[in-house]
């Protein structure tokens, strides 16, 4: 049976779910089944969720709200979506206590971060010193910058090399890391791209967005056929 995978969508206007199909194609092609997890806060059918799935995708979207670390609001903070931070946070919670396997992407995994207990640049281009470019002006599927990998890693272990070339669409990134997370990708300028849980259920983070680029590279379709294959379930 294959693996099914749980897969978190933007909230547009309070109403309008959304996902681009790049995120479910991705899993498919990984050999899981994908299925698209609508919103909720209820506790109870959040921990449902999380009992009918193998794994979790985090998938990427707008800002998240500051008051989850204790910091203002930004003057370049964007929309905000607490419907959405709140759920995210209910679904890894739960994944964690089933010990189930997370794959968070972007704004994923920066809610990653901030559940756990770590913080993050609201801003990149006016609270850290010297950035290069992380929204680029090309198509998505384009990888527009380097990162370095630590070779004692799982994502290292999944690429097989140190360098690797990403494509960027955020302002926001990670700062101080949860206690139980460790970095294990940057890019040149210093910004955590990549994270791993240390202990318990695999769980990675990655900065870039791995989705739009597997029709025409090699190495996000590794990502994600990864994470599909440790979402094996023992049994149904």
């Amino acid at each position: 049976m294959k693996p099914v995978i749980g897969i978190t969508m933007s909230l547009e206007h309070e109403q309008k779910q959304t996902l681009r199909k790049d995120y479910s194609d991705s899993v498919i092609v990984a050999g899981g089944m994908p299925i698209l997890l609508p919103y909720c806060t209820e506790q109870e059918v959040v921990m449902q969720m999380v009992e009918q799935i193998d794994g979790l995708v985090l998938s990427g979207g707008g800002d998240i709200d500051p008051s989850l670390f204790d910091e203002d609001p930004h003057p370049e903070l964007r929309e905000l979506t607490p419907q959405r931070d709140h759920m995210e946070m209910q679904l890894i919670k739960q994944c964690q206590i089933a010990q189930k396997p997370i794959l968070a992407i972007c704004r994923g995994c920066q809610i990653l971060n901030i559940a756990l207990g770590g913080d993050m640049y609201q801003d990149l281009g006016t609270q850290k010193d010297f950035v290069i470019q992380h929204t680029q002006q090309a198509p998505r599927s384009y990888a527009s910058h380097q990162i370095t990998i630590q070779k004692e890693s799982a994502l290292y272990q999944i690429l097989g090399k140190s360098r690797h070339k990403v494509n960027s669409y955020h302002h926001q990134a990670n700062r101080r890391l949860a206690p139980s997370l460790r970095a294990v990708a940057w890019s040149t300028d210093g910004v955590i791209e990549a994270i791993e849980q240390q202990e318990g259920a695999p769980i990675m983070g990655v900065q870039w967005h791995p989705e739009c680029m597997t029709q025409t590279d090699i190495d996000a379709r590794k990502l994600f056929a990864w994470f599909v294959q440790i979402c094996q379930p023992i049994s149904k």
